[in-house]
């Protein structure tokens, strides 16, 4: 078990999905995102979502994102940020994000 100085430490934004590209160097499907996340500026992140999300629906789509770990390199990508979502039996991944619209930057409790 964590404690709840361990879950703190854990920084998730909202942030607004602004570009979406393919990524074909990843060694499992994915799609290379930017993602404006306000005051904490644009970050990239590879995300393993191509079976569920077509790259047009995810563009001005609100995502939830741990902000707080180190960069990590996958094939010639840095991605900066870790987007939160639910893995499926068959291992899709769907989304995490929030019911309404907030402001890019705001801190998940």
């Amino acid at each position: 078990m964590i404690t709840w100085q361990d879950f703190e430490k854990v920084d998730m934004r909202v942030g607004t999905v602004v570009k979406v590209e393919d990524f074909p160097e990843a060694r499992n499907p994915a799609y290379k995102l930017t993602i404006d996340f306000g005051p904490l500026g644009i970050k990239k992140s590879s995300a393993q979502i191509t079976k569920l999300y077509k790259k047009e629906d995810l563009v001005n789509k609100q995502v939830i994102a741990v902000v707080n770990f180190p960069p990590k390199q996958i094939a010639d990508f840095i991605s900066e940020v870790l987007v939160l979502g639910v893995v499926l039996d068959n291992k899709d991944v769907v989304l995490i994000k929030p019911d309404n619209k907030v402001e890019n930057g705001f801190r998940i409790a």
